[in-house]
């Protein structure tokens, strides 16, 4: 499992990326950032015309019973391998 530091690292990292990732990364990233860092997700789902946060809370809300711990191994490793395939 990755440190509390591992994932601090990672996240910091995560503003060094060579290239933008594509949306699909991008919402994985922040869903698992997410989960990892507060659990699962709270509040209302977004409405309206509001596209990307209802992405985001939708991204989100699919990781509802992972563990912190495992969301946030999931998290370095997805960026991990982002500066590999980089």
């Amino acid at each position: 499992m990755a440190t509390p530091e591992e994932f601090e690292a990672a996240a910091a990292r995560a503003q060094q990326l060579p290239t933008k990732p594509n949306n699909m990364v991008l919402l994985q990233l922040y869903a698992l950032y997410k989960q990892a860092s507060e659990g699962d997700v709270t509040g209302d789902r977004p409405g309206g015309f509001d596209f990307k946060g209802i992405a985001k809370y939708d991204a989100w809300a699919g990781l509802n019973g992972k563990s912190q711990d495992d969301a946030r191994q999931e998290y370095v490793d997805l960026i991990n391998s982002l500066f590999q395939g980089a």
